[in-house]
């Protein structure tokens, strides 16, 4: 390994050292209400991913030929010729999305994930004044349940959650450990 290479990977790994210490900095009623965030997240993801998984009824094509809100763009992703991919993607991110946030694996990813299949479902359907609403329980008016949720993500995305408790903690330890020892 050149010695470029061995600064660049010391570098890597004092920055995760800072923000493992960072997170330390948080108490533990903010460090486990972020945890309790990520994970009610993950599992409502998860959930709607296996949901729609084991359902062979299951497509997004009547919610997205139902769209308000740039409506050519979700007619052209519903047509027959995409139907198929775009419910199988919308599965498999779901699920990805859910697993990552639950187990703590790969968490800033799943959020970005997360955070564009909502962003999606949010566009599809806007509650915006003067817009016929789509599927919802309630009554909206600009922010949804979407809406909200995209923004716990990006809340989740901003802070080093991975440093407190999941899978990508033991990772993370372990790179530290073999570059330092």
């Amino acid at each position: 390994m050149s010695f470029f290479c061995k600064v660049e990977v010391a570098n890597i790994v004092q920055l995760k050292t800072e923000l493992i210490m960072k997170s330390n900095e948080f108490s533990s009623g903010q460090n486990n209400s972020l945890i309790l965030l990520r994970i009610l997240i993950g599992w409502h993801f998860l959930y709607e991913g296996v949901l729609k998984l084991y359902n062979p009824a299951w497509t997004s094509k009547g919610y997205l030929l139902s769209a308000s809100f740039f409506k050519p763009f979700f007619v052209w992703i519903s047509g027959d010729s995409m139907i198929g991919v775009v419910d199988t993607l919308n599965i498999v991110g779901l699920i990805a999305v859910g697993v990552g946030l639950l187990v703590g694996f790969k968490i800033k990813w799943a959020s970005v994930g997360g955070i564009l299949l909502l962003a999606m479902y949010y566009l599809a359907h806007p509650p915006f004044p003067g817009l016929e609403q789509g599927p919802a329980e309630g009554s909206y008016w600009i922010v949804n349940k979407n809406l909200i949720e995209l923004a716990a993500l990006l809340v989740l995305y901003q802070f080093p959650v991975y440093t407190s408790f999941g899978i990508e903690r033991f990772f993370n330890r372990k790179k530290a450990e073999s570059v330092t020892g």
